[in-house]
C-alpha cells in the first residue's frame, strides 16, 4: 500500500514507518509528487489542522496520512501570547523560522520563564482513505504520558527537523532527547499506551492488519 505522507519533512518519514513496521505500507512525500500546494491551517486544534490537510492532498493520492502538533507549556495559560501550542514555526506572530532560530528563540523564552518548564506535544493525526477523513487526538494521554522538560540551554546536537529535541530533556533519565537516537527521541514523547492507541488508530483507519 502507497501512503502519501502530507509534508516534506523526512524525520515524519521514519516515525509513520517505524509506527507502521511489519505492514504493508511504503510512504511517499509532497517531495515525491512534486506537490507544491498548501492548504490554508485555520484549525483551532492539532487535529482540525491535520483533517485540512488530509482533506486538501486526498485530492491528489487515494491514502493520506497527515499530522500537526502544538506544543504546550503547563507554566503558561493556554490563552497566554507566549503559548507556542500551533505555532511552534512562527511564534507571537513571526515569520517562519529555521530550526536554529527555532532553538534561539525557545531557549530565550524558557529562560525568562525560569530556565526550566514542563512541556508536551498535543498530536493531530488524520487519514484520508478513499474519500473517507479519520482521525485521532487524545489530549489527556498526550500531557500524562509525555511530559517532558525543556530548558534554555541546548545540547551541541541536532535532529534535522526536530530543532526543540536539543532543548528537550527526558524526565526519568534527565538526559536530552539527543543523546540517543532519534528513535528514542520519539519514545520520550510517544510510547506505551499512547504509541499503541496511535497505531491502533493508523491500521483501523488504513484497514490494515
Amino acid at each position: 500500500m502507497r501512503i502519501l505522507l502530507g509534508t516534506t519533512n523526512p524525520s515524519k518519514v521514519k516515525r509513520f514507518s517505524d509506527l507502521l513496521k511489519g505492514c504493508d505500507a511504503e510512504f511517499i512525500t509532497l517531495n515525491d509528487l512534486v506537490i507544491t500546494d498548501e492548504p490554508e491551517e485555520n484549525g483551532t486544534t492539532p487535529e482540525e489542522n491535520a483533517i485540512l490537510k488530509a482533506k486538501f492532498y486526498g485530492k491528489y493520492f487515494d491514502i493520506v496520512i497527515c499530522n500537526d502538533s502544538g506544543l504546550y507549556f503547563e507554566e503558561l495559560a493556554l490563552d497566554d501570547v507566549r503559548q507556542p501550542g500551533l505555532n511552534v514555526r512562527t511564534p507571537m506572530g513571526m515569520d517562519r523560522l529555521s530550526d536554529e532560530e527555532m532553538i534561539d528563540y525557545y531557549s530565550k523564552l524558557i529562560g525568562e520563564l525560569g530556565g526550566k518548564v514542563s512541556a508536551y506535544y498535543l498530536d493531530g493525526i488524520a487519514v484520508y482513505n478513499h474519500g473517507n477523513i479519520y482521525s485521532f487526538m487524545d489530549a489527556d494521554m498526550a500531557q500524562n504520558t509525555g511530559s517532558f522538560y525543556m530548558i534554555e540551554t541546548p545540547s551541541p546536537k541536532r535532529f534535522e527537523g526536530w530543532p526543540l529535541d536539543s532543548l528537550s530533556i527526558n524526565k526519568e533519565t534527565g538526559k536530552y532527547f539527543v543523546d540517543g537516537s532519534i528513535d528514542e527521541s520519539k519514545e520520550n514523547i510517544i510510547k506505551d499506551q499512547y504509541e499503541k492507541s496511535i497505531v491502533d488508530f493508523l491500521k483501523k483507519s488504513l484497514h490494515i492488519g
